[in-house]
């Protein structure tokens, strides 16, 4: 492909992916996306059907982007230590999730298509949330009567909040301290965990009878 139609594209895309994360779906117009990746109507017509093509492609790249923020877990340390680093990470709070924004769009709500990149991102974050706090309960490192899903959930609804709460007070401290207390929550199921008692079979070893 022609190097300069390849640039133009790209910078499409990347323009239509900063203005869904600011503005979302519905108030972005094809010129405004134009202006912004100062590529001309031709050129945009030439690579995308129209906006709709444009803006799918767009959230799948953003997608991509979130999802590769929170890769799948490795297994190389601790899961619960995994899960703090990763709601620890910076997270831009006033700006709000680039994914989860798309939520509070009318126009991607009632458009299958857009939709469903949505909630696929979400169902494979919250699966890679599911496999860490499973190895956690299973391992140890958090009471067993902890379900991993309902967990997972959990920490998915803190980091949104923590997006709404911070957007809506136009302060990032609200997303760190939701996140900062998650994670105190977590220490305290740890120290809970490792304070209990053995199990009545630990204590008293089976004697061989005489």
């Amino acid at each position: 492909m022609d190097p300069t139609a390849l640039d133009s594209r790209h910078r499409l895309l990347d323009a239509m992916s900063d203005l869904l994360w600011r503005k979302g779906y519905a108030a972005t117009s094809p010129r405004e996306v134009m202006s912004a990746a100062e590529v001309g109507q031709g050129s945009f017509y030439h690579h995308f059907s129209g906006k709709h093509d444009l803006a799918a492609q767009a959230m799948r790249a953003n997608v991509a982007a979130a999802l590769a923020e929170n890769p799948e877990p490795d297994g190389e340390r601790p899961a619960l230590v995994d899960i703090e680093d990763r709601l620890l990470r910076p997270r831009p709070g006033t700006r709000g999730c680039r994914v989860g924004r798309m939520t509070q769009d009318p126009q991607v709500v009632e458009d299958p298509e857009l939709l469903g990149i949505v909630r696929e991102a979400f169902d494979t974050m919250a699966q890679r949330w599911t496999d860490l706090t499973s190895s956690a309960i299973q391992g140890g490192e958090l009471p067993a009567d902890l379900d991993a899903r309902e967990l997972a959930d959990a920490l998915a609804a803190v980091i949104q909040g923590g997006y709404v709460l911070s957007r809506a007070r136009g302060s990032q401290e609200p997303m760190d301290s939701a996140l900062r207390g998650m994670v105190a929550l977590l220490e305290s199921a740890a120290r809970s965990r490792r304070s209990e008692p053995p199990t009545a079979h630990s204590e008293h070893p089976h004697k061989e009878q005489s």
